[in-house]
């Protein structure tokens, strides 16, 4: 059975992402992990010598009773959606989000993320801020980004977007194997600038590799990538959009703030991440 881990800070956002977390997990005949991580304000216990014990676990208490009253909440998500036989479990962990995901990824034997993201400062944040390399190296799991505009529905068409190469190939083998589960087809991408080293050839020996599989490749030569992206999304009825996290640069280059803007807010359809392996 698969595991999938979903952090969550219940707010409408993360409630929105659980819906498609809880989704998911049907498709995949998967069981979900509900992380919850907070983070203690740090004191110094010279200025709290008698009570400094008290601080924190009454913090931590705060922190449990919290977690505690909202988990019958998400319980009733599922049974409004005739999910409640989906198995959550559930970890309250204090510190570093980043951390503690890929604790739980490692302790849990996690084999996706399902979370939610609060537009494109939420977007910024994720891709492009501190914890970027940190996520990209450390998280080594496809992350499903659920954008807190994107009401689900029945994903048809899941498009993945590629370099042609080598490596790209596995990762394609991963979203097939999703896209056969949830009965979707994949549609594959590769916007070819004037400045593209992928041949011909290379291009119809992933044809010929794919022949049997529920998937179409597209070929579209443009110079400007992100916008032919986001036609790809818009006009090529997209449901999910899965991309390779190549490296840092790339995401600099194209998670820029139109880019995640109109993914987000206007076009509004989650972003399965894949890790180059």
């Amino acid at each position: 059975m698969k595991r999938i881990l979903f952090p969550t800070d219940f707010s409408e956002v993360a409630t929105n992402a659980f819906v498609h977390a809880l989704e998911f997990a049907k498709q995949v005949k998967g069981e979900l992990v509900l992380l919850h991580t907070f983070e203690i304000p740090v004191y110094d216990s010279q200025f709290f010598p008698e009570n400094f014990a008290i601080i924190y676990n009454s913090l931590e208490l705060s922190k449990f009773e919290m977690f505690k009253d909202q988990i019958p909440k998400l319980r009733e998500i599922a049974e409004g959606r005739n999910l409640d036989d989906i198995v959550m479990n559930h970890r309250l962990m204090d510190g570093d989000l980043v951390y503690n995901m890929k604790k739980a990824i490692k302790e849990d034997s996690i084999d996706f993320v399902v979370m939610g993201t609060s537009g494109i400062s939420g977007w910024e944040n994720f891709f492009l801020g501190t914890n970027t390399d940190a996520v990209i190296s450390g998280v080594e799991v496809p992350i499903l980004c659920v954008p807190g505009e994107s009401e689900f529905k029945k994903v048809k068409t899941i498009g993945f977007t590629t370099r042609y190469r080598e490596k790209d190939k596995k990762e394609l083998h991963k979203v097939l194997t999703i896209a056969k589960k949830m009965n979707a087809k994949v549609k594959c991408l590769y916007v070819r600038t004037q400045n593209t080293d992928v041949s011909d050839a290379t291009i119809k020996e992933w044809e010929a590799d794919f022949k049997d599989e529920p998937i179409q490749f597209l070929v579209l030569p443009c110079e400007e990538v992100k916008e032919t992206i986001l036609d790809f999304v818009l006009y090529k009825d997209i449901d999910v959009l899965a991309m390779i996290a190549y490296k840092r640069s790339f995401f600099e280059s194209l998670f820029h703030p139109s880019f995640t803007k109109k993914l987000t807010k206007d076009i509004a359809i989650p972003v399965l991440i894949m890790h180059e392996q």
